[in-house]
């Protein structure tokens, strides 16, 4: 998809920023910018407004690619990484409608390569990009090296009960005894016991909470405010059991955040809750859900089990500066 700014440029007064123009985009076509890159989310997830920019490559009065980025500052070291609670960032493409298969990558290339350009420079990169992007060799000539994590993505093509059959036995049976024990409920006053949850099970893995609950807070206001998230809450006789944060866009549908409540034994609610946000995806016409995968052994098998594909995507990093290997060398990050 290309987005045409001439219209755009005329509610703009000239000349503009790119991130003013960037802005009105979003305003003006809000069902074309992934969730991850939206004004909106970019606002909630940093300090301050002034932390986040963009750069926009165009082709005449077409918008054919945007980079949103994130610039903060450590002991006078620049770094690039995703903001907290944004899993992909980076790139993102807008082809052109009538584009034949044979010009998708030539033009990708020419696209990044312009984003490239116009993005400042920094010393440390640390930068998960969604899945499907694949244009490794350019970032590695620009000094990038490059890692590849995966995710699990489930095509939301099939019917309902086609979807079903696809997950494992066990999932299956799950879910149906969940159905009966179980009430889903849309919540969003739960954030603080979902805060609570994440925060006992990162304590278990000798992990710091990378942030604290009002920013938890911050970020779903924004999303349902949005219409593009929601907590779902699973009860048992009004204790909670589990919960999960699902966020979304026009094509994909994300589990970006959950947990179980440590106190209680029921092992099912996630596998209902998972199902639930599914079913909702396909009633909002999503193409896509995204578990967000992991690369710890025990998640990636739960996600396996619903019959999801697995997905690569590339983490971009740079350590250019010797403070910053000083730093790592002590674990001081």
């Amino acid at each position: 998809m290309s987005i045409a700014i001439l219209a755009i440029r005329r509610i703009c007064a000239e000349p503009v920023t790119e991130k003013e123009l960037f802005i009105a985009i979003c305003k003006a076509n809000p069902a074309a910018i992934p969730v991850f890159a939206q004004c909106w989310w970019l606002n909630a997830v940093s300090d301050h407004p002034d932390d986040w920019n963009v750069v926009i490559s165009m082709k005449g009065e077409q918008v054919t690619g945007i980079w949103p980025y994130l610039i903060q500052e450590r002991f006078s070291i620049t770094m690039m990484r995703n903001p907290r609670l944004t899993p992909y960032l980076g790139p993102y493409i807008f082809f052109p409608s009538d584009i034949k298969d044979s010009n998708r990558d030539s033009f990708e290339y020419k696209v990044t390569e312009q984003l490239l350009a116009g993005l400042p420079d920094a010393d440390v990169w640390r930068l998960s990009l969604r899945p499907g992007f694949r244009q490794a060799g350019i970032l590695r000539r620009y000094g990038l090296k490059i890692e590849v994590q995966q995710s699990f993505i489930l095509n939301l093509e099939e019917s309902e009960e086609q979807l079903f059959l696809r997950f494992k036995d066990d999932v299956r049976r799950n879910i149906r005894v969940a159905e009966r024990e179980l009430q889903v409920q849309f919540d969003p006053t739960a954030i603080a016991g979902l805060y609570d949850f994440q925060k006992v099970t990162l304590e278990e893995k000798r992990v710091n909470q990378p942030y604290s609950e009002d920013q938890l807070q911050t970020l779903l206001d924004a999303s349902i405010a949005n219409n593009s998230g929601a907590l779902w809450v699973a009860r048992e006789k009004g204790t909670i059991q589990a919960i999960i944060w699902n966020v979304w866009d026009q094509e994909c549908s994300y589990y970006l955040m959950g947990g179980k409540n440590p106190d209680m034994v029921n092992t099912k609610a996630m596998s209902l809750l998972l199902w639930h946000c599914i079913l909702e995806a396909k009633r909002r016409g999503n193409k896509y859900f995204d578990f967000e995968g992991s690369m710890d052994n025990g998640v990636e098998r739960f996600f396996r089990s619903f019959g999801a594909e697995r997905a690569l995507y590339l983490v971009l990093k740079r350590d250019g500066h010797w403070l910053w290997k000083l730093l790592r060398a002590l674990r001081i990050r």
